[in-house]
């Protein structure tokens, strides 16, 4: 008889550093898609991705691939009207492109006020002298499709 052994593969758990293909989608398509390009390489408890996907990815084997359905609201929160903000057209020509146009829909990326990586906010209402944008992530409220292939595990 052979010796018990936990797996031949290890599993995901609290800190664990993954290499692997991602893709979160809503009701509007995909958000982020890592199948096409090079994998994605974080680690668990970073806050690169939502507790409610990490919880899912608790557990599962290297080379598994899966995909999970989480409820409108459960992947990253309802969506926060706090996060509606009205910024000045003078403050946008300072931080960016001075000639920029802003239309409803598009998405732009803002320095995060700590100096570390960025943030992004849609434009909802473009005035004479503002634009509205929306800091919400833009799967917040909503269902979410996350589709995930395990490819290392440190």
């Amino acid at each position: 008889m052979s010796a018990p052994h936990s797996s031949d593969h290890p599993t995901i758990g609290p800190g664990s550093f993954l290499t692997l293909h991602y893709r979160l989608s809503g009701p509007q398509g995909d958000i982020i898609n890592t199948f096409t390009e090079k994998p994605a390489t974080l680690s668990l408890g970073s806050g690169e991705l939502s507790p409610a996907v990490e919880q899912r990815l608790m557990g599962l084997a290297e080379g598994v691939r899966t995909t999970f359905e989480l409820a409108a609201g459960e992947a990253f929160g309802e969506r926060n009207l706090d996060m509606q903000q009205w910024v000045g057209k003078g403050l946008l020509k300072e931080l960016g492109d001075p000639l920029e146009q802003y239309a409803v829909g598009d998405v732009v990326q803002f320095p995060a006020p700590n100096g570390q990586g960025s943030f992004a906010g849609a434009v909802q209402q473009v005035s004479e002298d503002a634009v509205l944008f929306d800091f919400n992530h833009p799967l917040a409220g909503q269902p979410v499709t996350f589709e995930v292939q395990v490819i290392g595990i440190l």
